[in-house]
């Protein structure tokens, strides 16, 4: 999996700045409203299992991006993103990542945008408040994002949707014993303000 990740991110670098009188680029930032999957707990002793939906939570992000001229384009983008999801009683789940979308979009209006396309995604480090928490199944995920912006020369401001595709859990441990996983696939709404350089 990481090689073909690799492969189709050094692919598509290449091609684009191959062609680089056709390439815009920027900066962006913005906030990410984020809930994880669930948290499941497990008392293996009487086999009862109790499941905690995650509570709506802001993070944000930071990054660049390229993008082709058209009214057709593709734009790759690089983001740290940093989000957390609250879990009542079970306190906070944090996630550090690296975020690389791979988007198709299409420019309706002239400054109308509408975009999707995958999102792979490299996690960093992951935290529950007051449990130890194993790695994650996978370092390697991807999402699919989907969106629509606005652009007023320079400035852009879009609005997406992400979804984690890949199942991908850590395990939760009190101490050393088991107490259940957490489905780390993440659900959110990105805002983001991007500035062309």
């Amino acid at each position: 999996m990481k090689k073909i990740i690799v492969f189709v991110v050094l692919s598509l670098s290449t091609t684009l700045f191959s062609h680089a009188q056709i390439i815009e680029w920027g900066l962006k930032g913005g906030l990410n409203f984020n809930s994880n999957g669930d948290l499941t707990n497990e008392i293996i002793n009487i086999s009862e299992t109790t499941t905690i939906k995650s509570n709506n939570s802001t993070g944000f992000h930071i990054g660049a991006f390229a993008k082709t001229k058209g009214s057709l384009y593709v734009r790759p983008e690089i983001i740290y993103t940093q989000t957390q999801s609250d879990y009542d009683s079970e306190g906070s789940f944090k996630m550090k990542k690296i975020d690389m979308p791979i988007l198709a979009g299409v420019k309706v209006f002239s400054i109308l945008n509408i975009f999707a396309g995958p999102s792979l995604q490299y996690i960093i480090d992951t935290d529950l408040d007051g449990f130890n928490i194993s790695d994650v199944e996978n370092d390697f995920t991807v999402g699919l994002n989907v969106g629509v912006g606005v652009q007023l020369g320079n400035l852009g401001v879009d609005l997406r949707y992400e979804r984690g595709l890949s199942d991908n859990e850590a395990a939760i441990f009190n101490n050393t014993d088991f107490e259940g996983k957490i489905d780390t696939r993440p659900e959110q709404i990105i805002l983001s303000l991007s500035v062309k350089m």
